[in-house]
């Protein structure tokens, strides 16, 4: 149990708790090193106990902790003491979205733009920086009283599978704004992310969650499966460019959603102009799935009035019912049984032609008796060389008459990719895009110190030429800035101009603080930015740099015998001067 006056690591002394979750408790604590106040979250005990999210909470946790954006709550240290996980973050004095939510209910339209444009630009960074936040709603966002909002839990909710996260007291929090891929154990891509946006943009702008259910599974279920509500018709006054960027971010299909963070934020900031006021409502480009009509049950008494009025005319209904039947089954005998009898066409099976070529897939059809179809169909296999058959149809082996018609499927090869201009484009996001192909994927890192307008996880050449039509198994090769990190300012003894010099090279902005030390002046003594930790452009490092201490000048002590001494040698001089002047006026 962690306890006011608690140390945490022997620097973060507790002051008292701020916040109770279902994954870890949240502390104010004072950094004895850095003399500031921090947040520190402690994991739940059982979390603590689960080796495998331990290694992954670290892992991500040290990866978050590159992260920073004036909307992301800054980590600043992750570790464990006496058997408990925890992470520092920065301290932000503000209310929980959620709080807000239920204090205010809907949000007024600018408001929830503004709220909406700083957290797609957050989540951007992230996706970014190849990090995926996994469990976005309002009880993770922050906000201040000047209006800025801060996300917050990366790490936890990263290092949190979607079945971890469901079996935690926090699943009924979470599953409101859960994607249909994460619902349904798909995974979790930076699309996943834009969906929770979307519900949370949603929520921002009725006051209201789009869908409810008792328990968790009920939620999840609809969340599959269900269309989200219109904006439009639970507040008529919101415009249809507004309620679009719900539809398109909340698609179940997320072909349909946005590509990325900072195509939402785009279409964000024009959403109120004039000319989109009254755009068309989104029609999704690829199908969503299909949701099953409920069937209207008929009106039991109404049925039992048309009984009795159709009463009458069963009997009647009956024998024209019979005559047709009778009709029906003698022509049946005629074409099924007596002409098939007559003609006795005899019936062969379709031998196998699979990866013939097309001319002796022909022979060998029309030896054993089939007609074969002037017209072929098409189609790719990863199996089946091009132009080779890989079926036919009817299909192999199937019983028909001597004589049919066979058509032959050839193939056109492996299912292929056109190449685009890939440089300047996301590595990451290319790199999933071409492996979905199985096309294989590799980079080449160039180093950071030698590139212009350095910009972490930008392609900057590529192998293939542009058009190019790659199949799976085929290898694209991609140059990429090197990850650059931050060196050890403290132990490899970096001056403070050199540490500027560092600073601006990379454009990361540079503070500097003094503190009186043993130390020799000037020697750097911390950083805020851990040694190994990835530099992110624009963020910013802080030192702290060796003063000396004042001098402090040494003072004699005096002993009463020394006292005495000057007092009798004063009094000796004064005597002295006293008797010299007497003389002195005598002999006048």
């Amino acid at each position: 149990m962690v306890v006011k006056g608690q140390k945490i690591n022997d620097r973060y002394q507790i002051i008292r708790m701020i916040g109770e979750g279902g994954m870890a408790n949240v502390y104010l604590a004072h950094d004895i090193i850095l003399d500031r106040n921090v947040a520190v979250k402690i994991l739940r005990g059982d979390l603590a106990d689960d080796e495998k999210f331990v290694r992954r909470f670290q892992r991500e946790a040290i990866a978050a902790s590159s992260l920073s954006h004036p909307n992301i709550v800054e980590m600043y240290d992750v570790g464990e003491d006496n058997g408990s996980y925890f992470i520092v973050m920065e301290y932000v004095e503000g209310k929980t979205l959620k709080s807000l939510i239920k204090r205010r209910g809907s949000l007024t339209i600018p408001e929830v733009i503004d709220i909406m444009l700083q957290l797609t630009s957050g989540i951007a960074c992230a996706h970014d920086s190849f990090i995926i936040h996994r469990d976005i709603k309002p009880q993770n966002v922050l906000i201040l009283d000047d209006g800025i909002v801060k996300i917050t839990d990366f790490g936890i909710a990263m290092a949190l599978n979607s079945n971890e996260l469901t079996q935690t007291n926090s699943v009924m929090g979470s599953v409101h704004y859960l994607p249909p891929e994460q619902a349904n154990g798909s995974g979790s891509t930076i699309k996943s992310d834009i969906y929770s946006l979307g519900i949370l943009m949603f929520e921002l702008l009725t006051g209201k969650l789009p869908f409810k259910g008792e328990n968790a599974v009920e939620i999840a279920i609809k969340q599959m499966k269900d269309q989200i509500p219109s904006v439009c018709k639970i507040n008529p006054e919101i415009p249809q460019s507004i309620e679009n960027i719900i539809l398109k971010a909340c698609a179940k299909n997320p072909k349909n959603r946005y590509e990325s963070a900072h195509e939402m934020y785009e279409d964000l900031k024009t959403a109120m102009d004039e000319d989109r006021i009254d755009e068309k409502r989104v029609v999704y480009e690829y199908p969503e799935q299909e949701l099953e009509e409920t069937k209207k049950l008929p009106n039991l008494k109404e049925i039992n009035k048309e009984d009795k009025k159709e009463g009458k005319k069963i009997n009647k209904a009956l024998i024209i019912t019979g005559s047709i039947v009778g009709a029906l089954t003698l022509l049946f005998i005629i074409i099924f049984l007596i002409i098939p009898s007559a003609s006795k066409t005899p019936d062969i099976k379709v031998p196998d032609v699979s990866g013939m070529t097309v001319s002796k897939a022909e022979k060998a059809l029309k030896k054993a008796g089939f007609d074969v179809a002037n017209e072929t169909k098409e189609k790719n296999d990863d199996k089946i060389e091009k132009g080779k058959v890989i079926e036919t149809s009817p299909s192999k082996n199937r019983t028909v008459k001597k004589g049919s018609k066979i058509t032959l499927v050839v193939s056109l090869g492996k299912k292929g990719i056109t190449v685009e201009n890939y440089i300047g484009q996301n590595f990451s996001e290319v790199k999933a895009k071409l492996e979905a192909s199985k096309i294989v994927v590799k980079s080449i890192e160039k180093s950071a110190n030698k590139i212009d307008n350095y910009e972490k996880g930008v392609i900057l050449d590529q192998d293939v030429k542009v058009d190019t039509v790659l199949v799976e198994g085929d290898v694209i090769t991609f140059t990429i800035p090197e990850l650059l990190v931050y060196p050890d300012f403290v132990n490899e003894h970096w001056s403070v101009d050199e540490v500027a010099d560092f600073c601006g090279k990379y454009n990361i902005n540079l503070t500097t603080e003094t503190q009186e030390s043993d130390e020799v002046e000037g020697k750097i003594l911390s950083q805020s930015r851990n040694a190994g930790a990835e530099v992110i452009t624009n963020s910013t490092l802080k030192i702290v740099v060796a003063k000396a201490k004042p001098k402090v000048e040494e003072k004699t002590e005096t002993t009463k015998e020394d006292t005495k001494k000057t007092v009798t040698k004063t009094e000796t001089k004064t005597d002295t001067k006293t008797e010299t002047k007497t003389e002195e006026k005598t002999n006048e």
